[in-house]
């Protein structure tokens, strides 16, 4: 058996200049994008193995930093092949509001901390149609 020769430094900054010409930021920006994702998976618990792992906070920050990260990608890629993190996300902001529970209520599911306050000239019944947000298509994510 013959011992793998390892590459030199010299080989190795190289090759990590190649690399460097070749990517892209848009490249970063998925690639962050997708790990953010990742992430925010496994503080929701959503794989038994990691359910010691949830943290509905750093999942929030996850969720909210590749939803930054998208409206950068939309500008740019295109639709089709962003349809996989859209979907993703969409997933993991509709796992978060259940875990989260209602607007007012500590992310433990405990019940309302307030009564909610109801806003001055603000409407009984919701537009038909939806508000805003419902016709956008857009999820709102408690807390934001």
């Amino acid at each position: 058996m013959t011992e793998e020769q390892q590459p030199s430094e010299e080989e190795l900054a190289a090759a990590f200049e190649e690399q460097l010409r070749r990517l892209t930021p848009m490249d970063v920006i998925l690639q962050a994008a997708v790990s953010l994702i990742n992430l925010a998976g496994r503080r929701l618990g959503l794989d038994p193995s990691s359910a010691e792992e949830r943290d509905l906070d750093q999942a929030r920050d996850g969720i909210d930093g590749a939803r930054a990260l998208m409206s950068v990608l939309e500008s740019r890629e295109d639709p089709e092949t962003l349809r996989p993190l859209r979907e993703a996300l969409s997933a993991l902001q509709l796992h978060y509001a259940r875990l989260a529970g209602p607007i007012g209520s500590p992310p433990d599911g405990r019940g309302p901390a307030e009564p909610p306050v109801p806003q001055a000239g603000a409407a009984e019944e919701a537009p038909a149609g939806g508000g805003p947000a419902q016709r956008s298509g857009r999820l709102w994510i408690p807390g934001q």
